[in-house]
């Protein structure tokens, strides 16, 4: 008989614990998982069953999707749409938010999803996922419009992601901490393989594109300047550095080890205001840092309080070990006062 709980009992069980929390919430979690266990399936077969390569489509960023972006799309606006849970959803894929069909009953929770996340790595076996954000429906709003899903990160009622990968992986937090779960493909139940995961403080990695070094803004080449020299540098130690080009892989690996990622803006016209879109990737993978003791920044203010101004905006994105992401922050604050012509400040 296998050991472990399962991801039906842990978010029952755990849901206990809020007297405001309702069977709604629940059953939506338990769709949710349902649909991406339906793309896991598709992404582990693969070319046996003629889903990787490209759509020869584009989505409303201009990016051309993959055949399994638009799959995966498809899996859980069809998986969720029926389910009397929600009031609309919003989806990296489309350009406006999707409206429940008039058939279906309406809930009180919106869903904003990165349905497959690093898709271009696909046709390579490098592992992607799908990210989601869970929020709340404002009261007296039966038909939610865009504005109604431009809520700040720090309103999210849950957020979670979906590794797919040598063993697929769910990462999931409620607001309180975050905890891990592998998919056992036996009994097809997420099973809670990693409880309270915490971020160490301090790191010796780090995840950045090195090849848009010549773009950045001067605070994060003085950084990225810094953890190169290792410990004959300032820092007086070595550091690594891993790119996977997928944010769930690089925020994985930073809750199961630690490390800091950063996409931060930079000179380029299509990177002035970030690459990362705030609704899907930066403000549940924010939300799930902060949970596990980490922390996520622009490079100058919280990620989580900032107010979105439209769906599909993009934002600068520095997360992991709470000490590096301060330090980044500190080296924007003394450099946007140098450039000011305020009194210069030392940051150690």
């Amino acid at each position: 008989m296998r050991k472990g709980t399962t991801f039906t009992r842990f978010i029952i069980e755990d849901l206990r614990k809020l007297p405001e929390a309702t069977g709604d919430f629940t059953l939506l979690l338990s769709a949710i998982v349902t649909a991406c266990k339906e793309i896991a399936d598709d992404v582990s077969r693969g070319q046996l069953i003629n889903v990787l390569g490209s759509a020869e489509t584009e989505n409303i960023q201009g990016e051309t999707q993959k055949k399994l972006d638009v799959i995966s799309n498809d899996i859980l606006i069809r998986a969720l749409e029926w389910s009397g849970h929600l009031g609309g959803m919003a989806s990296e894929e489309l350009e406006e938010a999707y409206p429940i069909p008039a058939k279906f009953p309406k809930g009180k929770y919106l869903l904003v999803f990165d349905p497959l996340d690093g898709s271009s790595n696909t046709e390579v076996n490098v592992s992607i996922g799908t990210i989601f954000s869970i929020l709340r429906c404002p009261p007296g709003v039966s038909e939610p419009t865009e504005e109604d899903f431009l809520q700040p990160g720090a309103k999210q009622v849950c957020a979670g992601y979906v590794l797919y990968g040598p063993a697929t992986n769910l990462v999931l937090t409620t607001g309180q901490g975050v905890n891990g779960f592998t998919l056992d493909r036996d009994i097809g139940e997420f099973i809670l393989t990693h409880p309270k995961l915490t971020i160490p403080e301090k790191t010796h990695e780090f995840a950045i594109n090195m090849s848009n070094q010549r773009h950045w803004e001067p605070a994060v080449k003085r950084y990225i300047d810094e953890v190169v020299a290792g410990k004959d540098g300032p820092r007086g130690r070595d550091f690594n550095t891993r790119w996977v080009a997928s944010m769930v892989a690089e925020v994985h690996r930073i809750l199961m080890r630690g490390g800091i990622f950063l996409y931060p803006k930079d000179e380029r016209e299509n990177v002035k205001e970030g690459r990362l879109r705030l609704l899907y990737e930066a403000n549940p993978m924010s939300f799930i840092i902060e949970q596990a003791g980490g922390a996520a920044s622009t490079g100058r203010e919280r990620i989580l309080s900032v107010k979105p101004h439209r769906l599909h905006q993009r934002i600068p994105v520095i997360i992991g070990a709470r000490e590096e992401v301060e330090r980044v922050e500190r080296y924007h604050l003394t450099m946007d006062k140098e450039q000011s012509g305020s009194p210069k400040t030392v940051v150690q």
